[in-house]
């Protein structure tokens, strides 16, 4: 989509055609033509066992990511990290009466936002999505809440102590569930608009590029989406993904997972 000279692409391929698709991507351009924002949302899939919660994942993180569409064009009063708390309550709202919202597993998402204005560039990220941002020189630098990375793979090894012991708890890391507070966690900042030429957002589907195939760095992935398009960069990740289930002994983790690009060009 382009609109005067701003330019946006926007993919989201689910990781196995039979089962529904638990990312959320948006762009927002309002028609004033001033300013707009960029939302991208990677629901957790939950384990066999119960969430506490009647709804699926989709339906949480289409309720979410709409809130956060809507929020962060028309509540620019508020920061990112406000507006994500907003729509974290609005969202609970809608089901709290039904669903046991306090459960570890009720449904959650990790979060990208972008918003821009004739001034500024604000952002948030809360978990492992990943923003990439790119200066009128070129220069390209990866905004990244690493708090999941940086946690022993010892206290990985189960889903269950995941939940028990590391999940939206101090010491462990932080997505979007039933809590507002978790908003204050997200890795938040400013930059004038004159600093920044293009914004990518990535959940951890896409990032695998770099992250689990080592491909090349952020740099090297924008380059890539700049160049050849979210799709490349998503089809590439497929290939990746079966070239490693062939393997003698493939790596942990879903062999496809649901990845969402967007690209805007500001």
């Amino acid at each position: 989509m382009q609109t005067g000279r701003m330019r946006t692409e926007l993919i989201s391929v689910p990781g196995d055609p039979a089962r529904p698709n638990e990312d959320y991507a948006s762009v927002g351009l309002p028609a004033s033509g001033l300013g707009g924002s960029l939302v991208v949302l990677d629901g957790v899939t939950p384990p066999a066992s119960a969430s506490g919660c009647l709804h699926s994942v989709p339906w949480f993180t289409a309720r979410l990511g709409g809130a956060l569409h809507e929020l962060s064009l028309s509540r620019r009063d508020l920061t990112l990290a406000q507006v994500l708390a907003l729509a974290i309550g609005r969202t609970a709202d809608a089901h709290r009466a039904t669903c046991d919202l306090s459960h570890p597993r009720t449904p959650q998402a990790t979060v990208v936002v972008a918003r821009w204005s004739a001034g500024a560039v604000e952002y948030l990220v809360l978990s492992d999505s990943a923003l990439l941002v790119e200066s009128p020189g070129g220069a390209v630098t990866a905004v990244l809440d690493d708090r999941l990375a940086r946690l022993p793979r010892s206290a990985l090894a189960s889903e269950a102590a995941v939940d028990a012991a590391l999940r939206n708890k101090e010491g462990g890391f932080f997505t979007a569930a039933a809590d507002p507070e978790v908003a204050s966690r997200a890795v938040t900042g400013t930059l004038p608009r004159a600093e920044v030429r293009t914004l990518t957002a990535l959940t951890d589907g896409a990032a695998r590029w770099v992250e689990r195939f080592g491909e090349g760095d952020w740099a090297d992935c924008f380059s890539l989406v700049r160049e050849k398009g979210p799709r490349a960069l998503v089809d590439r990740v497929r290939e990746l993904e079966l070239a490693d289930a062939r393997g003698a002994a493939p790596r942990r983790g879903k062999p496809h997972d649901d990845a969402t690009v967007v690209y805007a060009e500001l």
